[in-house]
């Protein structure tokens, strides 16, 4: 009797220290997915931002290859990942916390599911995942929203801005001292609203689309060594959940960077390069931002940038599912994202 009183305190007492093993290692997977991924696409992701903001009475970047090339002739190779540390430090504890918050979104939604249906096998369904992974979205999104809006202003500055952030932390001290704490979440409303169809349909159609596949079992899709579907077509799935998510809530991201913008002082000089070009417009909210971009530029204002963003979405997505999953293999937790 004592031997197994023993066993079993033991026992529970490996289950926690187990636990907090596990979701550290899964929070470690979710930051090496997100860091690996953005740092792949910078160049990309520095373009498509600097397109968003472009003051339109002063055109420095006409597309997607002009662009790069512009950029490489001003800044050279250093100015391809301008902001990528930044985004990085932003994007690393975001991945974490975005991965981390959709299993166990996923686990509670499901078990809410089995007790409601009473079937213990159920299964979650494309739009309980969709709202997991808005859930996830959210969470992870407000968690780093102030890092992202100063990284954004990184992103923008050149080496010719009358003022220049050193860095992250120069970025939000400056921003809360002269903007005060608001300013670190300007745009955050359509940042909420934009993250449930982008976050939500990435993990809807990347987990659906591979148990199609799992059950089609078409030529070429499964892994004979393990009976899982290979690189490729998880690649693949998640380039094709990664377009669908960007596309539908693109809109709402060129609001959320324009009004990131509103306040600063030096955008005029930052985004147009020269200071003579008209001063951009000031935004009171979201809707207002969305009706004077349109009514100012046409509604292909709301895409600008749509380009460079979905030549980066593509890679990008699909190496942060594929990166995570192997990393969590390496590291070797159970529980992954394709379970």
């Amino acid at each position: 009797m004592a031997s197994e009183d023993v066993k079993r305190r033991e026992g529970v007492n490996k289950a926690p220290s187990n636990a907090v093993i596990g979701i550290c290692k899964s929070l470690i997977a979710g930051g090496v997915a997100g860091g690996v991924s953005r740092t792949a696409v910078a160049p990309l992701e520095r373009l498509k931002i600097l397109l968003q903001v472009q003051n339109p009475h002063s055109i420095k970047y006409n597309g997607t290859v002009q662009g790069l090339k512009y950029i490489w002739r001003t800044e050279g190779f250093r100015g391809l990942f301008k902001g990528n540390g930044a985004n990085c430090a932003r994007i690393v504890p975001n991945s974490a916390v975005k991965f981390f918050s959709y299993e166990q979104a996923s686990k509670g939604i499901l078990y809410l599911y089995r007790q409601q249906t009473g079937n213990d096998e159920a299964q979650l369904t494309p739009l309980l995942r969709l709202g997991a992974g808005a859930c996830a979205g959210i969470i992870a999104m407000s968690a780093t929203y102030p890092m992202d809006m100063v990284r954004g202003r990184l992103t923008v500055q050149t080496d010719k801005s009358p003022y220049q952030y050193r860095g992250m932390v120069h970025a939000l001290s400056t921003v809360l001292r002269q903007e005060g704490p608001r300013a670190l979440y300007r745009g955050w409303l359509p940042s909420v609203i934009g993250v449930v169809p982008y976050v939500g349909l990435n993990f809807a159609v990347y987990e659906s689309l591979k148990d199609w596949l799992v059950k089609s079992k078409p030529f070429g899709i499964i892994d004979n060594n393990n009976s899982e579907l290979t690189v490729t077509t998880r690649l693949a799935c998640g380039a094709i959940a990664g377009t669908m998510g960007q596309t539908v809530a693109y809109p709402l991201d060129v609001v959320r960077r324009r009004m990131q913008m509103v306040g600063w002082k030096d955008a005029s000089s930052v985004i147009t390069g020269d200071g003579r070009g008209k001063a951009p417009i000031e935004y009171s909210g979201m809707v207002d931002a969305f009706r004077k971009t349109v009514r100012h530029e046409g509604l292909g204002a709301l895409y600008k940038g749509l380009v460079p963003n979905s030549v980066k979405v593509v890679p990008s997505i699909a190496i942060a599912f594929v990166t995570y999953e192997k990393v969590k293999d390496i590291l070797g937790v159970e529980f992954r994202i394709s379970d």
